[in-house]
């Protein structure tokens, strides 16, 4: 699982830098809600490329790895279809690009989802009940 681990590393970069840009770079450029858009856009970046970090970790226990493969990717999915339109929607004319910023959002969510099959399906975590 490195690649997951890469990736999750590379776009935690990738988020620093664009919070860095977006706080010095553009202000007095952007209106407020421009700016609070890309800080959203910097913020799910930030929490899913720690996301995928975790599931490279998670790889080292006994969880099912087709299912953190499956998280992995949509996480990643996710992080270029849900912040990458936003910082696209912002920074150009671009407004066709709107309608993938939910399909980011639902690749979040299956993401976490498959996260919680992964937990519930494992052999040896005991169950509540």
């Amino acid at each position: 699982m490195r690649l997951p681990l890469g990736l999750g590393a590379g776009a935690a970069l990738l988020a620093v830098m664009a919070g860095a840009f977006g706080s010095h770079g553009l202000r007095g450029t952007l209106d407020a809600r421009s700016l609070e858009v890309f800080q959203t856009a910097v913020t799910y970046q930030m929490n899913h490329a720690i996301a995928l970090v975790l599931v490279a970790l998670l790889a080292l226990t006994s969880l099912s790895r087709r299912l953190l493969t499956a998280a992995a990717v949509l996480f990643a999915a996710g992080i270029v279809l849900f912040s990458g339109s936003l910082y696209l929607l912002v920074l150009t004319d671009l407004r066709w690009i709107g309608p993938l910023t939910p399909l980011g959002g639902l690749c979040f969510m299956m993401a976490w989802a498959l996260l919680v099959v992964a937990a519930v399906r494992h052999p040896s975590l005991p169950s509540q009940g």
